[in-house]
Parts: structure tokens; C-alpha cells; sequence
């Protein structure tokens, strides 16, 4: 019976693990695609990843509570079938005939995606949480997830980067239609591999109760969902400003005259790769390092290394893996800030599993309450970042709009040092 169990538990975590990899493949389309529609629209660059992140507010709660309903099984079939739609939507608006109109069914589109990423989070979390046994443990799992979540945003923008080269006034949606057809085929071969599977339901014996408090009555956890508010603004907005920076060939911009697109997606695509160097480390050390001493070492260094980026001149420049259509992959220069930017992935590797991990820490019979409620809070991934580009669209630029991700960022520090404290331990869990 153990070792049955045991089995069960590694196809539960592998499977998981497959999940948080399909999470970030959608969600960092949106930041690449808005190079295509600003060159058309000035005001879509991060729209797209607004409304996105905007379907987490709507369907947090809900999915929170479908864990309870259906399981975690349904729920995840449930937000495959609609990242399917979500991606088919997408596509629709590479048709010449929509003409204006095309702008807007990008937008329900990532829309309808964002449905899906925030059901596929409310699963991934609590359960990797709890196959781990909470605590370190815990954390380490979710880390390990984190890992394949960061590869596949890795090669997101590199390959949209690819696929676009330069933006100019021709630049389509059709230009990237394969990234669209693959990401659709994942989805139609997930649905299939997880409907044969078998999932642990944690959830399923607590449906019918009613309990006296909430996971509101935690202080730790309502800090928490502060926190991860601020957190994917901070992972969003970095490298997408990145991006938008080295794309822009103004005065303004990087300068970068050609294939900027292309080489801020690779830029961009290097922070995404630390992220993963970042995951994969603290998978090997968060069996014995602590949630809270990694989330204080790592906040303190990103307020670090941003501080340097803003004030290093963009005329210094250094020389970084790109690509372009002529060249392939090659080493071409880039303002020096770029370079401490992408640092920051090492930074915020690790912030959203132990962000999570310290929130529910104790929550007991209200985890799946509170992984609700937390993806509803990642809606901080879509206000956040567009609030960054409004400024960075300003005369304060895009390396002063990094102030906004400082300012974050010590929020960040505040809840390592003292905010993730279990007050109320007093509250019955079990």
C-alpha cells in the first residue's frame, strides 16, 4: 500500500511539475506579442498582458472553490479545455479580414487564457505544497516545479523573438502563428495524458464542511497576498521593460536600429534562464534553507542590483548573446543596465514558492480557500506592469520606471523580515 501510494505521489508531482512548465509558455506570450501590436498600437505593448493577468481577479476565487467542488483533476481538465479556446481566440486575430477589429479578439483571447492560467495555478500550488508536506519540504517541490516553469519561460520569447526579428508597420500575429499551433497541441496532449491519470483529491473530504473562520483571519496570509501581488509585477514588468527597451530604436529606446525585437527577446529570454539556474539551486538547498531567509538575502540583493541598473548611463554598453535573422545567434552590444536587469532572475527565482509556501504555512483546513484567493491577487501581474510601462512611456523613461519594482521590491523585504509570522496560531485547522 506505501509504495502504491508512493508511485501515485511521483506521477502526481511529475505531473504537476508539467503543468507549472504550461503556465509560464501562456503567460509570456503576452509581453514578446505586445512588440507586434505597440508598433500598431502605442497603448496595446502590455494591454495584452494586462488582460491576462486581469482573469485572475475574476476567476481566483472560483477556482479556488472548484478545488473543493469538482477536484483537482476536473479543475485542471476544466482550464486545459479553456487555454485551447483561449489560444484558438489568439489566432483568430492573425485574420487579414478582422482588420481593425483584430486588436480586440487578441485581447479576449489572452483574456480567455488568463482563465486558464490562474485554474492551473490554484492546482499546481497547494498540491506540490502539499505532497511535499508544507515547510521546507514544501517549498522544494514547489522550487522544482518553479524550474520547468522558468525553462519553458525561457524559450517563450526567444522564439517569438525569432519568429517577429524587427518589428515594422507589416509585423502580424501571422508571423508567430507557429508559437500559436504549438502551444495548442500542448494543450490537446495534456488534456489527454491527465485525463488517464490519477490525482490525490486533498480536497475532496472538506467540500461538504463549514467552517467558523477563513484563510482572511490569518495575518500572515492576507500579507501574503499582498506580497504575491507585487511579486509578479516585479517577475512581469522586468523583463518585459527589457524588452520594450532594447526594442525601441529612438533616443528614447536602446537605439538599437535592427532586429531590436529580436535581440530584446533573447536578452529577455536570459533573465528567464537565470530564473531556472535560480529555481533548480534553491530546489538543491530549500530542504535545509528556510522560505524566509531565502525571500531576505534574495529581496535585498534585486534592490541591489536594480538601484546600479537605473543609475548606470545607457551610453555604457557590454556585449550579450542575441539574435537575428541575418546573423543567428551573436554578441551584440547592449546598454550596461540590461545586464543587472536580467540579474534580478537569479533574485526572483525563488520568490513565488516561498512567497506561497510562508502564506499557507498553518492554514491547514483553508489551503484551498486561500490558493483562491492568492490567484486572484496575481491579477498584480497585469496592474503592476502596466502602470511601469505608463511611466516608462513618460519623460521619466523606461530605467526610471524600475523605481516602481524598488519600491515593490522592499515590500518584499518587510514581509520576509516580519510580515510572514503566524499570529494566529490560535485558530483550529484541523
Amino acid at each position: 500500500m506505501t509504495q502504491t501510494k508512493s508511485s501515485n505521489n511521483i506521477v502526481a508531482i511529475i505531473t504537476m511539475c508539467f503543468i507549472f512548465a504550461m503556465i509560464s509558455f501562456v503567460t509570456n506570450m503576452a509581453a514578446p506579442f505586445g512588440t507586434i501590436w505597440k508598433n500598431q498600437y502605442d497603448w496595446a505593448g502590455m494591454t495584452g498582458n494586462l488582460m491576462n493577468f486581469a482573469a485572475y481577479l475574476f476567476m481566483g476565487i472560483p477556482a479556488g472553490k472548484m478545488l473543493l467542488k469538482i477536484g483537482y483533476k476536473k479543475t485542471t481538465l476544466a482550464a486545459l479545455a479553456v487555454g485551447f479556446i483561449g489560444i484558438c481566440i489568439q489566432y483568430l486575430s492573425s485574420f487579414e479580414f478582422l482588420q481593425g477589429s483584430a486588436i480586440y479578439v487578441y485581447l479576449l483571447g489572452a483574456f480567455v487564457c488568463g482563465f486558464c492560467v490562474c485554474m492551473l495555478n490554484t492546482v499546481v500550488n497547494p498540491m506540490l505544497n502539499m505532497l511535499g508536506g508544507g515547510g521546507n519540504k514544501g517549498n522544494q517541490l514547489i522550487q522544482t516545479g518553479g524550474t520547468l516553469n522558468s525553462l519553458t519561460g525561457t524559450l517563450t520569447p526567444l522564439l517569438v523573438g525569432a519568429l517577429v526579428g524587427t518589428v515594422t508597420d507589416k509585423t502580424a500575429m501571422s508571423d508567430v502563428s507557429p508559437l500559436l499551433f504549438i502551444a495548442m497541441a500542448v494543450f490537446g496532449l495534456a488534456f489527454i495524458i491527465i485525463a488517464c491519470l490519477t490525482i490525490p483529491e486533498p480536497a475532496q473530504e472538506r467540500k461538504t464542511k463549514v467552517y467558523e473562520h477563513s484563510a482572511w483571519n490569518f495575518r500572515h496570509f492576507v500579507l501574503g497576498a499582498v506580497a504575491i501581488f507585487f511579486y509578479v509585477g516585479i517577475e512581469i514588468g522586468i523583463p518585459a521593460q527589457v524588452i520594450f527597451f532594447l526594442s525601441d530604436a529612438t533616443e528614447k529606446g536602446a537605439g538599437i536600429t535592427v532586429n531590436g525585437a529580436a535581440i530584446g527577446g533573447a536578452i529577455a529570454a536570459i533573465y528567464w534562464l537565470l530564473m531556472m539556474v535560480g529555481r533548480f539551486s534553491s530546489t538543491l538547498v530549500s530542504g535545509k534553507v528556510s522560505s524566509r531567509a531565502q525571500m531576505i538575502t534574495m529581496s535585498a540583493i534585486a534592490i541591489c542590483l536594480i538601484l546600479i541598473a537605473i543609475f548606470i548611463p545607457k551610453t555604457n554598453t557590454i556585449s550579450m548573446p542575441g539574435y537575428s535573422a541575418a546573423d543567428g545567434f551573436a554578441m551584440f552590444q547592449v546598454p550596461l543596465s540590461c545586464l543587472f536587469l536580467v540579474l534580478c532572475g537569479l533574485c526572483t527565482s525563488i520568490m513565488w514558492g516561498a512567497i506561497f509556501n510562508l502564506a499557507v504555512e498553518g492554514l491547514g483546513k483553508y489551503t484551498e480557500q486561500a490558493s483562491g484567493i492568492f490567484m486572484m491577487l496575481v491579477v498584480g501581474g497585469g496592474v503592476m506592469p502596466w502602470i511601469q510601462e505608463l511611466i516608462a512611456k513618460s519623460s521619466a523613461g523606461y530605467l526610471n520606471s524600475y523605481w516602481l519594482v524598488i519600491a515593490m521590491l522592499v515590500y518584499m523585504l518587510y514581509y520576509s523580515v516580519s510580515g510572514c509570522k503566524n499570529v494566529n496560531k490560535d485558530i483550529p485547522v484541523e
